[in-house]
């Protein structure tokens, strides 16, 4: 029996190391090829070949933002490339805002291999690219897009920026990787974790999360405990019938853009409450959530 069990526990041990040594591949899900993104029809966009702190070449999408209009630094998820989200770039630069989407290390024709700090790097990198193309720090609000979102949250920490906008965020990977591992000790395996639940009470600009209430790969909790750690200025809108992947065909954008055109607003207003008496936050929209989970 003990020989048995000494079995069992190197084996489990083993796969840990196997574990530890594979996370990543994981975690990353990149599409290496590189696309021109006038051959998938988004010809205002134009690709921006930038380098990293370490030099490694990046590949992004730019297309300069209308008059009075912000620029959003957009950070997607963990899968595909900047290729697979031609729709949603073709509603937001269709709405006039700037768009600066980057590919990760890995990823669109991007050198390098990811990691979370490489990450970090980068998008802190695609910021001063961003910056040195004319573009002033209160005019990039940044968007987050599921692991994006903690990549976002870090940048934001690091960069001055209008705003933050979070679709389908989550605590950490860890958790996230509870729901498919639980018996696995994810926080010893797990290099990185995208701690934004340590991270987003440090974030100090107008903060808006949305997410789906049927999203079976990040649950809703998540986001809404990221959400009740974050400061205010904040808004969580959930849309009840949207999952994880098609959070854009259930009404995303229109919310985000009404947030978004509200910014100098809630300017204005944070600026009249540092001169007068204290007021209540602003509203939490959770559009019809209760029965989505019911």
């Amino acid at each position: 029996m003990l020989n048995l069990l000494l079995a069992l526990l190197g084996i489990f041990v083993l796969f840990c190391i196997v574990a530890r040594l594979l996370h990543r591949y994981f975690i990353y899900v990149p599409d290496p090829k590189r696309v021109d993104p006038k051959e998938i029809g988004l010809a205002p966009l134009e690709e921006i070949v930038f380098k990293a702190t370490d030099g490694t070449k990046l590949i992004a999408w730019y297309q300069p933002a209308k008059p009075g209009k912000p620029t959003l630094l957009y950070l997607p998820g963990n899968s595909g490339s900047v290729a697979a989200r031609a729709g949603k770039i073709r509603a937001i630069a269709a709405s006039g805002y700037g768009f600066f989407i980057m590919n990760y290390r890995g990823y669109g024709g991007s050198g390098g291999r990811p990691t979370e700090a490489r990450l970090v790097e980068d998008a802190v990198s695609a910021y001063d690219a961003l910056r040195g193309l004319g573009v002033g720090p209160m005019n990039i609000a940044l968007y987050g897009e599921s692991l994006g979102t903690a990549v976002a949250t870090q940048l934001c920490e690091r960069r001055k920026v209008k705003a933050l906008v979070l679709e389908s965020p989550f605590t950490s990977v860890v958790d996230v990787g509870k729901l498919a591992w639980p018996l696995l000790p994810r926080a010893q395996i797990m290099a990185d974790q995208f701690r934004t639940i340590d991270r987003i009470g440090s974030i100090g600009v107008p903060l808006f999360i949305i997410h789906g209430g049927r999203d079976a790969v990040i649950p809703l909790d998540m986001a809404r405990h990221v959400f009740h750690a974050a400061n205010e200025p904040k808004t969580l809108t959930v849309l009840p019938r949207a999952g994880h992947h098609d959070l854009f065909e259930q009404g995303a954008w229109p919310r985000v853009n009404t947030f978004l055109e509200g910014l100098d607003g809630l300017e204005a207003e944070s600026a009249a409450e540092t001169q007068g008496p204290a007021r209540a936050g602003r509203r939490v929209e959770i559009p019809a959530a209760a029965g989505a989970e019911r």
